[in-house]
């Protein structure tokens, strides 16, 4: 029985997401209290090993978001350990962390992305020069930044102009050593929850800002939430195949969020997919799984049920 299983619930950490990831690892970890399991709240520290040993943790429910406890790193520790932990395994988190990993996979899979580049800090030289970076990109203004690896759209920003060209890669830039432009695809923001391999659905975000930006994912009162998605039945139900395309190409388990843009022409353009995606009272995850009848704490059992069944 898992509620036999003494769970840890490990959230925080030290990436650019702790805010967020405090806020989900709560969330669960109060869930689960209510549900009867005998579970323990972990901010996660260096001390890691040690805090799991101390607390006897049989079963890792992960709520990091970003870093190391996203990109295959706190996975892979737990694997040494032998604790069976929620969510996708090293090799998958390690890959949809990466969005340049994970874009080559999509193209594999005939999965559509926006066209690409990516740009080493090592190319660019002492000083970011807007005329060099022009010359890399192959496609016209406007283009999406973004590190490529960070999650919560945090480094990320829409340049129209080219004096917006400089702020937007240093910005970039200022999270990792590798960047990633994308031709921007003007359309609709749509997001499909995946639980093992069933489709939950999915929601329509429509911002008060210019994007869904890290301000309008995590303030409430910044987003309109459609559910479901104002498009037509086969835009949806295309979102909906190509999400689980997707979520198995990347070889996921458990709860994953795949993001897209539905373009004017209702093309589905696939910008990544979250391995653990947040649980907070503004998160997409739980509005989507609500379609569905399932309420948050059944949604954190759920996924509770599919570490063991992917375990297994």
């Amino acid at each position: 029985m898992i509620t036999d299983k003494r769970i840890g619930v490990l959230a925080g950490g030290t990436s650019a997401e702790r805010e967020v990831s405090l806020k989900s690892g709560n969330a669960i970890y109060n869930a689960l209290l209510n549900l009867g399991y005998d579970a323990v709240f972990i901010d996660v520290s260096d001390n890691i090993c040690e805090d799991l040993k101390k607390e006897n943790i049989e079963i890792a429910f992960l709520a990091l978001h970003g870093g190391h406890g996203e990109n295959g790193a706190i996975q892979g520790l737990l694997e040494v350990m032998g604790i069976p932990y929620t969510g996708s395994g090293v090799l998958s988190s390690a890959l949809a962390m990466d969005k340049e990993a994970s874009k080559k996979i999509f193209i594999y899979h005939n999965i559509p992305v926006a066209p690409f580049v990516v740009v080493n800090r090592e190319q660019l030289g002492e000083r970011i020069n807007p005329q060099l970076i022009t010359a890399v990109v192959d496609f016209p203004l406007p283009w999406v930044v973004k590190p490529v690896a960070e999650g919560s759209s945090i480094g990320v920003n829409i340049v129209k102009a080219g004096e917006d060209i400089d702020n937007a890669v240093q910005s970039a830039f200022s999270y990792g050593r590798k960047i990633i432009i994308e031709e921007y695809i003007s359309g609709k923001e749509i997001q499909i929850g995946v639980l093992g391999q069933i489709v939950l659905g999915g929601v329509e975000v429509r911002p008060s800002k210019e994007f869904y930006s890290y301000e309008a994912k995590y303030t409430p009162g910044l987003t309109q939430y459609i559910l479901p998605p104002e498009i037509d039945d086969y835009a949806y139900e295309t979102l909906k195949d190509v999400a689980l395309k997707a979520h198995n190409a990347l070889g996921c388990k458990g709860a994953t969020r795949v993001d897209f843009i539905l373009d004017e022409s209702n093309e589905p353009y696939i910008l990544e997919v979250n391995t653990i995606p947040g649980m907070t009272e503004t998160s997409l995850l739980p509005k989507i799984a609500k379609l569905t009848g399932l309420e948050f704490p059944d949604l954190i059992e759920e996924i509770l049920k599919q570490t063991l069944l992917d375990k297994d």
